[in-house]
C-alpha cells in the first residue's frame, strides 16, 4: 500500500532520461477490475460468483440478462461488479491506518480526497439527471451533497460508510454505455449495405444524445456486406466492433477509439484513430489505419497495414501476425490525421513490441515481404486535398511496386508488338477476362467487388 497521492516511477534512459508515472490508487483499481473476467470453474457450474462477496447487490434489475451477451460489452455487469465489490474497492484506496488488522473498515474510518479522485477513474455522474457529467470527487465535494457524501470540513475527508451509502444509493447504469446504445441507440444509415444479410446485424450510436467524450458507434454481428460512411456521425466516437464476418467496413472519418473483438475474414479501412486501436480474439482479419497505439491480443493470421508513432503491442495469445506499411489514401486523409494530432514520422510499424512471450521459440509476428505488397485503393468519391499515401512507402516496397508497374508495361508492349487482329484481340481479351475471373473467385476479391455495386444509382459516400 501506499500513500495518498503517491505515484508509481518507472524511469529508462536512451540518449535522454524520460521518466514516466501513474497514479498510484488508480493503478490498484485498474488491477483490481481486471477480476471482472476472471474465469471460475464453480461459476460456470452453478451460475454464481464463487467465492461470494461479503455484499451481494439488493438490485433486481442488475440481475436481468442483457442482450449483449459480450461480458465486456455488458454495461449491467460492470455496474453489478462494482455494487458487489464497492467495499473492497474503498478499502483498496483507504490508509493502511483507517483498517484494522485484518484489513477491513471500522464506523470511524475515512476515506481521503485522494481516494475519491482516485474512484473517479472508475465513477462519473450527474446531478438530477443533467446532460453534463462529472468526476466523481467534483459530485462528492460539492456543497449540498457533503451530507450524503460524507465530506468533513473538519477532517477533510470522507466517512467510508456514508460515502459507501450514497454511492450504493445514486450508482445506475451508464446511459452511455455499449449495453444503452445496443438497446436505445439511433440506427445508422450506410453509403454501401447489400440486402438480405442484415437480420441479426445491430449498428447503432448515441451521438445524437452522448456528451462528447461519449460518442459511441457499436457494430455487432454484420455478415457478408461492404458498410462505408463519413460523417459527423463518427467524428471523435469510440467505435465497437463485434462478431463481424466476411465484411469490409470503410469508417473514413477521424475517431478517437477502436476496438474489434471476434472477427473473422473481414477487412477494416479506419480513419485515424486519435488513441488505442485493439484487436482481440480475431482470426484472418486486416486492419489499414493510422492510429496513435496498436495493440493486439489472441488474434490469428492477421494483418496489419499501419502508420504509428508508437511500437505495435503484441499480448498473449497471438498466431502468425503480419506488419506491413500503411499503403492507402482518401482525399481527407490529411486533414483527419492533423484533427487527432497524428504526423507521418515517427511510423514504428515495422517494430512492434512483444509484451507476452509465451513461446520463445516461434516468431509470432512477421514483416509483409515486399514481393507481397500492393497499395490498396478505397473506391469511393469524396473531396479533399490528399492525393496520394501520408509519408510515402518504404524504399524496398515502393521498388517491389516499380518492379511489378514495368512488368505490366512489358507485357503491354508484347501485345501490342504481336500484331493480332481485330478477331484475334477479342478472342485475347476473353481469355484475360477469363482468367481474371477465375483470379477473383479463387482470392474471394468477388465478394468484395459485388458488395461494392450500389442499391441505388450513384456511388458517392451518403451523408448522415
Amino acid at each position: 500500500r501506499s500513500g495518498p497521492g503517491s505515484r508509481l516511477r518507472f524511469g529508462f534512459s536512451l540518449h535522454h532520461f524520460l521518466a514516466l508515472s501513474v497514479d498510484t490508487l488508480q493503478f490498484l483499481l485498474f488491477l483490481y477490475i481486471q477480476q471482472l473476467n476472471k474465469v471460475s470453474l464453480r461459476t460456470s457450474l452453478i451460475g454464481e460468483e464463487w467465492p461470494s462477496p461479503r455484499h451481494r447487490s439488493q438490485s433486481p434489475d442488475l440481475t436481468e440478462k442483457s442482450s449483449c451477451h459480450n461480458k465486456n460489452w455488458n454495461d449491467y455487469s460492470h455496474q453489478a461488479f462494482v455494487c458487489d465489490h464497492l467495499s473492497d474497492l474503498l478499502e483498496l484506496l483507504v490508509d493502511p491506518e483507517q483498517l484494522t488488522a485484518s484489513f477491513h473498515s471500522t464506523h470511524s474510518s475515512l476515506v481521503s480526497r485522494e481516494a475519491v479522485v482516485a474512484l473517479s477513474f472508475l465513477i462519473e455522474g450527474t446531478v438530477s439527471g443533467a446532460r453534463k457529467i462529472y468526476p466523481l470527487y467534483e459530485l462528492a465535494l460539492w456543497q449540498p451533497l457533503h451530507a450524503e457524501s460524507g465530506f468533513s470540513k473538519t477532517s477533510k475527508a470522507f466517512s467510508f460508510y456514508k460515502l459507501e451509502a450514497w454511492l450504493r444509493a445514486s450508482l445506475t447504469g451508464n446511459p452511455f454505455g455499449i449495453s444503452a446504445c445496443l438497446k436505445s441507440g439511433k440506427k445508422l444509415a450506410w453509403a454501401h449495405q447489400v440486402e438480405g444479410t442484415t437480420k441479426r446485424a445491430k449498428i447503432a450510436c448515441n451521438t445524437h444524445v452522448a456528451p462528447r467524450m461519449h460518442r459511441l458507434v457499436v457494430m455487432s454481428q454484420v455478415y457478408k456486406q461492404t458498410l462505408a460512411k463519413s460523417s459527423d456521425t463518427l467524428v471523435g466516437a469510440h467505435v465497437k466492433i463485434h462478431r463481424c464476418n466476411e465484411t469490409f467496413v470503410y469508417l473514413l472519418s477521424p475517431l478517437r477509439s477502436v476496438t474489434i473483438e471476434k472477427c473473422r475474414n473481414s477487412t477494416f479501412i479506419l480513419g485515424p484513430v486519435q488513441t488505442a486501436l485493439h484487436l482481440h480474439s480475431c482470426d484472418n482479419v486486416k486492419v489499414i489505419a493510422v492510429c496513435h497505439r496498436l495493440s493486439i491480443s489472441s488474434t490469428t493470421g492477421c494483418i496489419f497495414h499501419i502508420l504509428t508513432p508508437t511500437r505495435p503491442l503484441i499480448l498473449s495469445g497471438n498466431q502468425r501476425v503480419t506488419f506491413a506499411p500503411f499503403h492507402t489514401h482518401y482525399p481527407m486523409l490529411e486533414d483527419h490525421m492533423a484533427r487527432t494530432g497524428l504526423a507521418t514520422v515517427p511510423n514504428y510499424w515495422d517494430n512492434p513490441m512483444i509484451v507476452c512471450r509465451e513461446n520463445s521459440s516461434t516468431s509470432v509476428f512477421r514483416l509483409l515481404a515486399p514481393c507481397e505488397f500492393y497499395v490498396f485503393i478505397i473506391p469511393f468519391e469524396m473531396e479533399g486535398d490528399t492525393t496520394e499515401i501520408p509519408g510515402g512507402l518504404p524504399s524496398a516496397y515502393q521498388k517491389a511496386l516499380g518492379q511489378r508497374e514495368k512488368k505490366i508495361q512489358t507485357w503491354q508492349k508484347t501485345v501490342k508488338e504481336a500484331r493480332l487482329t481485330k478477331d484475334q484481340r477479342k478472342q485475347f481479351q476473353v481469355l484475360v477476362e477469363n482468367k481474371f475471373y477465375e483470379w477473383l473467385i479463387n482470392t474471394g476479391h468477388r465478394q468484395q467487388l459485388d458488395s461494392l455495386v450500389p442499391p441505388a444509382a450513384g456511388s458517392k459516400q451518403a451523408a448522415g
